[in-house]
């Protein structure tokens, strides 16, 4: 099931002359079985930050919501149209199968709305097939059914397509200036209230991540320097990779150009964070030695350890913002897995 990219930091501006009962109406329709060609017998809704989505049979819809945040603005209907054609052409590198394309909601004379009708369109949907719960990767490595096998397929997949993908010249000054302005953003979410985590410890965190990137700055820049920066997934984690045959990895961040320019080793980095957060730490020196096997680059240690601890308090900062929300899903659950996160970045910043 796919979902969005990442979380917002700050809640979503309400869209601008919004219609929320034209809103409710096309949450309400797409909720029905009888909404969708093949009339499957139930219609599970999930809902994101960015999206509802629909599981209808075998099939999944995205709708987005007329939402702006600081780094995006879907409250036009061309915005979301062009987002789902992204999403769409970006998803087909890694899950050519899985994306079928989009689909528009109609509204004729008579105010009735229907996918893919007759009338004006008023709406666009991300259509998907749906993928098989029981090989998803996270879900996998909870039952502890990940062996040298899987890890090596993925691996093999990620090199791949990391060879294959673009290698934009990006600044190598400019691209630690972005994670550094990242850095601020995380230091003024996790401090800016008494969240409850450790805070005897979290400004020796966010210091010593601080001073790794002030003294590490040249390592940190020589990806973008050597031109191995690529147009990566953006959101590498173990929810949006189905081990099915051929290997799925779906749901990348299709929003920001600029978030997917990342050093392939950092996203291996994120993907090893993600699963030792799930109990499975050997993933992901695995997973960064077998893709350095392949592509003839082996990170320094001291680098990898440094997206490892990055992309951590960055995760803790996302945990943390859900609980800024007007009315936060699963409101007991971030905070304890900031902590976890926060943790591992002590840890990798040893």
């Amino acid at each position: 099931m796919p979902s969005d990219p990442t979380s917002a930091d700050i809640p979503a501006s309400p869209p601008d002359g919004a219609d929320t009962r034209a809103i409710e109406a096309k949450v309400r329709l797409l909720r029905e079985p009888a909404a969708y060609d093949r009339a499957p017998a139930s219609v599970l809704v999930t809902e994101t930050h960015m999206s509802w989505v629909f599981l209808a049979g075998d099939l999944v819809y995205k709708l987005k919501k007329p939402v702006r945040f600081p780094f995006l603005d879907f409250t036009t209907l061309a915005a979301r149209e062009a987002n789902c054609r992204e999403e769409v052409r970006l998803n087909r590198r890694l899950a050519p199968q899985t994306y079928l394309g989009t689909v528009p909601l109609t509204e004729d004379d008579a105010g009735a709305l229907a996918l893919d009708g007759r009338g004006t369109v008023v709406d666009w949907l991300v259509v998907m097939r749906r993928l098989p719960a029981d090989r998803m990767f996270d879900r996998m490595l909870q039952e502890d059914r990940i062996g040298a096998t899987e890890t090596d397929q993925i691996a093999n997949l990620l090199a791949r397509f990391y060879r294959a993908s673009d290698h934009p010249i990006v600044d190598p000054a400019a691209y630690v200036d972005r994670l550094m302005a990242q850095q601020a953003e995380n230091r003024a979410i996790l401090t800016s209230r008494a969240f409850a985590v450790d805070h005897a410890r979290l400004p020796t965190i966010l210091d010593r991540l601080d001073q790794r990137m002030a003294e590490d700055r040249p390592l940190i820049e020589e990806p973008a320097r050597a031109g191995r920066i690529v147009e990566g997934h953006g959101d590498l984690r173990p929810e949006h990779i189905c081990l099915t045959d051929p290997i799925v990895v779906f749901d990348c961040l299709e929003f920001s150009p600029e978030l997917r320019l990342v050093d392939p080793f950092d996203e291996l980095a994120f993907l090893g964070l993600e699963c030792r957060i799930l109990g499975a730490p050997s993933i992901g020196p695995t997973l960064v030695e077998r893709v350095a096997d392949q592509l003839g680059d082996h990170p320094p240690p001291r680098l990898v350890a440094f997206y490892t601890a990055f992309r951590a308090v960055l995760r803790a900062r996302l945990s943390l913002a859900h609980l800024l929300d007007t009315a936060p899903r699963e409101p007991a659950k971030w905070e304890p897995l900031a902590s976890r996160y926060l943790t591992v970045a002590e840890e990798s910043l040893r």
